[in-house]
């Protein structure tokens, strides 16, 4: 590690990260919005279909850190959804997944969704397994992840007369992807009420140090919304205990346990959905991430 904040350096660092993104952030996120809506507009295929153009992430839930990344941008068709039924309740087993037999698949989807950037926006980067990636213009437009997805339903008991909502992103590689942004905004705005606004003081620290320990090369870069998982998961009476400088460190102590192999319980990590696993299948983090970034924010903070 390149050095350790002074105990001054780390309270005068602690009050600004603790800050939102500013107007100047609120203003990236509502024209990539714009932007993606107005191309999906014009695009006549797209016409008749029910489209939910929104942002998802870090800009909505006001957890994204200055100047850190791109707004993302999901681009759902509500109709035709996609659902997912207890598999309990059918004689073979595993996982059934209800598809439209349509002309909508998730190929022409994404055929679709990149043409409608590419004739609004000029040359788009689809050279990735899930998103779209728009090129920022300086002075003229951000930069943007546009994610082409379905709306997908997951019903919770047996009469399939309850469910919840979510989106299902199938990627270039055939995998599928399962996301709850609503429930993602919901759990984080009544978590942030619970403790007096600190959880997301805490997830905008934890994010801009992990920011600069990968600068650093003391960690490998891991995606911000770990960060937010991570401390989604301390209960809110250490959030809430003592000062702001004694919730980052109540925050890391507790992590520091929770992730220790021999104490450690993954699946009572979870998603700040409150659905997904925190660890396991699908995910791009393992126990190692966290229990690395932890340690080496304990030491960069210079907590004792």
């Amino acid at each position: 590690m390149d050095r350790q904040l002074s105990v001054e350096e780390r309270l005068e660092r602690l009050l600004r990260w603790q800050k939102p993104a500013g107007s100047a952030e609120a203003e990236r996120q509502r024209r990539a919005e714009r932007m993606v809506r107005e191309a999906v507009a014009a695009h006549g295929p797209f016409a008749d279909l029910d489209i939910t153009v929104e942002a998802k992430g870090s800009y909505p839930n006001k957890t994204n850190v200055r100047n850190d990344s791109d707004v993302d941008i999901k681009v759902q068709i509500n109709d035709p959804f996609h659902a997912q039924i207890d598999p309990q309740r059918f004689w073979f087993g595993g996982r059934w997944i209800h598809r439209y037999d349509g002309p909508w698949k998730p190929r022409v989807l994404r055929q679709e969704l990149h043409a409608a950037l590419e004739n609004a926006l000029g040359t788009v980067d689809d050279d990735h397994n899930v998103a779209f990636c728009i090129p920022e213009v300086p002075g003229s437009r951000p930069s943007a992840d546009v994610v082409p997805c379905f709306k997908y339903v997951q019903f919770t008991d047996g009469s399939l007369s309850q469910s919840i909502e979510g989106s299902i992103v199938y990627c270039r590689d055939g995998t599928e992807i399962v996301n709850w942004p609503r429930q993602q905004l919901v759990n984080g705005r009544a978590k942030n009420e619970r403790t007096n606004h600190r959880y997301k003081f805490v997830v905008r620290v934890f994010k801009s140090v992990e920011n600069d320990l990968a600068e650093q090369k003391v960690i490998d870069p891991l995606p911000s919304y770990f960060s937010e998982c991570l401390v989604y998961n301390v209960p809110d009476h250490v959030l809430t205990a003592g000062s702001f400088d004694d919730a980052v460190r109540g925050a890391l102590q507790y992590l520091q346990r929770s992730l220790h192999p021999w104490f450690m319980e993954p699946k009572s990590l979870v998603e700040p959905n409150g659905i997904k696993p925190l660890f396991g299948r699908g995910q791009k983090w393992r126990p190692v991430d966290g229990r690395k970034l932890v340690r080496a924010a304990w030491t960069y903070l210079n907590y004792v």
